[in-house]
């Protein structure tokens, strides 16, 4: 009897997800397991804590429905709470498991994670799984990676590069251990992670405590079945700066960072909707989209922690930081109406367009002369669809610290504020003006 353990990390889902497919087909028994950090009020360097309340509520019920979904296989979710390093190889011990399964994530933390796992003495089996593209077909390595998206994007539309198709659900899983007792433990590890409900808000734009915005794939997958039946791929391009409300945008991205739904899954889906309605910019800007959301994961197995220097990839000095205005800046008190506005949201609803991502970023970096990770932190705390290589990606352009030539994105306020929100409703909607 062969038992391993699948540790879901960033792909909480069965469909198309390759490294959970690897495990089964190595197993007899099978121990699926989800990692709680040990301490969600732990704070970070900058002075708050690192997971937000409606992060970690967006999470809780992405994991309900892995658990659902597992449980309807015969087995079940094992959450755990603790550095993985902590608690992994003491299940390792108990259950006598021969190898750990999981995602690839290439990011500096994530990798200490496995680092500290195998010095441990135990055995991780790791895919990657989590770009649209594979890295293996792309026309270049990974050394030789275009430094300007625009020219990463040219290469890959003029080679042809397609993604694979997505791998269908599991017909079976293995069984877990006879005496495992996975309800018992879960019950320890929510008393010790301490879960907290957060109040619902009308105004949101991705409003999560509703069913059909859960962070699971049932909900998911809905979600993507009926954006294309109403054709709105179609409208994208021309409303994907719109500030507020549920259409705007395709809104998959918060089930794309947990993994409930897969990039690969949405690219295949898009194709079909294309090949029956036509496609036209709006179809196209979503692929363009996708692909943005592939660099930042590649410029991380190019760059991987110098992408985390205060300095990233430049030859510029270490930002400054005023923690003053960046106090002001998080509480959404700077006296710019439209950054307050935005501040506010993000603060009440775990969630910002991305239009208004792009105009708080840079009046932080450049206006306040704050440093950019103190904002990069503020965003993985609050954020439901934080992901950690579009996040530090997406800094580091604003900040002209990355691969981007411009020396970094510098709004025009007043110009941002007539373009996109002139008549004030965005502003109305959430500041008392």
């Amino acid at each position: 009897m062969t038992t391993v353990i699948y540790w879901f990390r960033n792909d909480l889902r069965l469909a198309d997800n390759p490294a959970l497919l690897n495990a089964i087909s190595r197993a007899s028994r099978l121990i699926p397991v989800f990692c709680h950090p040990a301490g969600l009020s732990q704070k970070t360097a900058w002075g708050f804590a690192r997971w937000g309340l409606h992060r970690q509520q967006f999470l809780a019920t992405a994991l309900a429905d892995l658990h659902a979904h597992l449980q309807s296989y015969g087995s079940g979710l094992l959450e755990l709470t603790g550095t993985p390093h902590e608690v992994l190889p003491a299940l390792v011990r108990e259950f006598g498991v021969a190898a750990i399964f999981c995602e690839a994530i290439a990011a500096p933390e994530e990798e200490a994670a496995l680092s500290s796992l195998r010095d441990a003495g135990v055995q991780v089996i790791t895919t990657w799984q989590s770009s649209l593209l594979d890295p293996d077909d792309l026309p270049f390595t990974e050394s030789a990676l275009p430094e300007v998206f625009t020219q990463f994007r040219t290469v890959i539309e003029r080679a042809d590069i397609f993604p694979l198709l997505p791998l269908t659900a599991p017909a079976s899983i293995p069984p877990l251990p006879g005496y495992l007792d996975i309800p018992e433990r879960n019950r320890l590890a929510r008393l010790l992670s301490k879960p907290h409900q957060t109040l619902a808000d009308e105004r949101s734009s991705f409003p999560y405590e509703q069913a059909e915005f859960f962070g699971g794939a049932s909900a998911a997958n809905a979600h993507l079945a009926q954006y294309l039946a109403r054709k709105l791929p179609h409208s994208y391009k021309l409303t994907r700066n719109a500030l507020t409300g549920v259409d705007y945008s395709t809104k998959f991205s918060p089930w794309l960072a947990c993994g409930a739904l897969s990039v690969r899954t949405i690219y295949a889906e898009l194709k079909a909707f294309e090949h029956k309605h036509g496609a036209n910019d709006g179809s196209y800007w979503i692929w363009f989209e996708l692909l943005w959301r592939d660099y930042f994961r590649f410029l991380h197995l190019k760059y991987g922690s110098r992408l985390y220097r205060a300095t990233g990839l430049s030859n510029l000095p270490a930002p400054p930081h005023d923690e003053a205005a960046f106090a002001l800046w998080c509480r959404g008190e700077t006296g710019e109406a439209l950054v307050d506005a935005g501040m506010d949201e993000l603060a009440a609803t775990g969630y910002l367009s991305n239009r208004l991502r792009q105009i708080v970023a840079s009046y932080l970096i450049h206006e306040l002369a704050c440093d950019w990770r103190a904002g990069a932190a503020w965003f993985e705390a609050q954020l439901i669809d934080y992901d950690v290589y579009s996040n530090q990606g997406n800094w580091l352009y604003i900040a002209g610290r990355g691969t981007d030539p411009r020396n970094g994105r510098r709004f025009n306020l007043p110009k941002q504020t007539h373009d996109h929100d002139a008549d004030g409703t965005y502003r109305r909607l959430w500041l008392t003006l």
